[in-house]
């Protein structure tokens, strides 16, 4: 008999860390995000897990790092100024290729801004939010269900690839409920450990996958995890350009050669689109809705909904450009990813940006509004081509 179960946004994400074999959460509580450290602190002794409630977000995410250093899956969750605190240790993570995930359920800022209300500001802070020259991993989640499934996914490509991964989410999707059926069981993917004795294990090797194995802290391999720039031994290399050379190479090379693996889009109604909507987490709803309304009123609209939104999908944008009037891209701050698609459209086709920030959800009558202007050649007042 299936199992249906009615699950908020942040119970989903709990529900799939466990199932992907998180066994270590150490967090701040921060609204929207609180509900995933309370359930965290109450499910993972049911599965021997851990939970530790730190003094902050920073040592919070060095405790997440300290675990996964030592074997365990490990995830922190936060919100708006949390995240913030969190930078430094993120490029810690990034810089010692830690695998862990950070759930950042965002809301309106900077800073305190409206805690308990929604928004999509830090997509530029997710991409760009710490120091230094380096990729990352960020998904967003539109659905209560897809939050399971991507707090899966993060799980997995944060181990598969040996890095951080950020899954994108928003107070709405985080606290709304839906009925489900969780799987009975998940794909679940372990980090590269080494199969070679101790004193032949070199921790940041330059191997064809471009992701070394990773040993366990205590497991009778004795390695450096640097936060200098290292060589392939952990030793550091600071004043040696082509070691330097040689890691940031790296760092880019695992998750830039493998986007296919990486970049997810999902498209509804783009064969015969004249008009595509770009759109992700919550606005994505709203964008879904105006596009069923927009068909019943013989109007030819697309919907292009960012899973992956980095690395973005530039290919994808890139193709639906050659082949629509126009791309509108509704979202939940000023205008952040519709830079990017602008760029990716390289001038094929219009890319109209629809901002909002004032804490209340986009409706699908203000895309459809939009819509309609763009189908009579009466564009919007922030309509830049190209």
């Amino acid at each position: 008999m299936k199992k249906i179960q009615l699950l908020s946004g942040n119970e989903a994400c709990v529900e799939g860390a466990l199932a992907a074999g998180v066994r270590f959460f150490a967090g701040y509580p921060i609204t929207p995000s609180s509900e995933i450290a309370e359930l965290m602190a109450k499910r993972l002794p049911e599965v021997d897990g851990k939970f530790i409630q730190m003094e902050d977000e920073i040592a919070s995410l060095a405790a997440v790092i300290g675990a996964s250093l030592a074997g365990l899956k490990a995830m922190d969750a936060t919100s708006g100024p949390g995240f913030s605190l969190k930078a430094e240790n993120l490029g810690l993570a990034i810089m010692m290729e830690v695998p862990c995930v950070i759930v950042n359920v965002q809301r309106v800022g900077p800073s305190t801004g409206m805690a308990t209300s929604p928004a999509q500001g830090d997509v530029m802070m997710s991409r760009w939010g710490t120091h230094g020259d380096h990729p990352i991993i960020v998904l967003s989640p539109w659905s209560v269900r897809e939050t399971f499934d991507l707090t899966v996914r993060a799980v997995n490509l944060s181990e598969r690839f040996r890095t951080p991964v950020i899954l994108l989410s928003d107070a709405i999707i985080a606290r709304m409920r839906e009925d489900i059926e969780l799987p009975g069981e998940v794909e679940i993917v372990d980090r590269p450990r080494p199969t070679v004795l101790p004193a032949a294990y070199r921790p940041y090797a330059a191997i064809p996958s471009d992701v070394p194995p990773m040993a366990d802290f205590g497991s009778g391999y004795h390695w450096y995890a640097n936060s200098s720039m290292h060589d392939e031994n952990g030793f550091e290399a600071t004043g040696d350009p082509q070691a330097a050379r040689a890691l940031i190479s790296r760092l880019h090379a695992k998750i830039e050669r493998h986007r296919e693996e990486i970049v997810h889009t999902v498209e509804e109604m783009m064969d015969d689109a004249e008009i595509a909507l770009f759109a992700y987490g919550c606005v994505a709803r709203s964008a879904r809705a105006a596009m069923r309304i927009a068909r019943t009123m013989g109007l030819q609209v697309g919907l292009i909904r960012g899973v992956t939104l980095w690395p973005f999908p530039e290919e994808e944008v890139r193709a639906a450009a050659e082949r629509v009037r126009a791309i509108v891209v509704p979202e939940m701050n000023a205008g952040q990813l519709v830079e990017k698609v602008r760029e990716a459209a390289g001038g094929r086709t219009k890319v109209i940006s629809l901002p909002r920030y004032d804490g209340v959800l986009i409706t699908p009558e203000q895309i459809l509004e939009v819509l309609k202007r763009v189908l009579t050649d009466d564009p919007p007042l922030n309509w830049r081509g190209g």
